[in-house]
This record gives structure tokens, C-alpha cells and sequence, in this order.
């Protein structure tokens, strides 16, 4: 396990997206709401270094967000 102790692994949450001019990105302000994509029921993606590993859903218990695992996507061909 102390091997294991080293590696890194990035891990992102993608909530939905959206685009906007960059123009408008640069008058964001502290507290901006930016309006995704994507309604609170939706399945999130999650992402170990980049790359789209598995679905989830968004889970609020009081004060704390979590994420749960749904569902394991299988990984590329280049990647076994």
C-alpha cells in the first residue's frame, strides 16, 4: 500500500455546463450565478484525471453534498 501512497488522481464532478462570450465571463463579479445546462435531478459525470469513469447522482444531507456512484462506465480500449 505505501506504492499506492504516491500516485495522484484528480477527481472532478461535472454538474452540467454552459457558454458564454468571454466578454461576459470577464464581468463575472464574486457571487455571479451562472445558469447550467442541467436541472438538480440530473446524473452527474465524474472524472478521474479527465477522463469519464462513472455517473452519479448529486445527494444533500443538511449541510453536507455528496455524490453518488450509479453507475461504472467501462474504460477505452486504448486504456486496458
Amino acid at each position: 500500500m505505501a506504492t499506492l501512497d504516491k500516485v495522484t488522481v484528480d477527481i472532478t464532478v461535472v454538474l452540467g455546463t454552459t457558454s458564454m462570450p468571454i466578454h461576459q465571463v470577464l464581468r463575472l463579479g464574486r457571487g455571479a450565478v451562472i445558469e447550467l445546462d442541467a436541472s438538480e435531478d440530473d446524473d452527474v459525470d465524474i472524472l478521474a484525471n479527465d477522463l469519464t469513469v462513472a455517473r452519479g447522482t448529486v445527494a444533500v444531507n443538511g449541510n453536507r453534498i455528496a455524490v453518488e456512484v450509479s453507475q461504472l462506465l467501462p474504460r477505452p480500449p486504448d486504456m486496458r
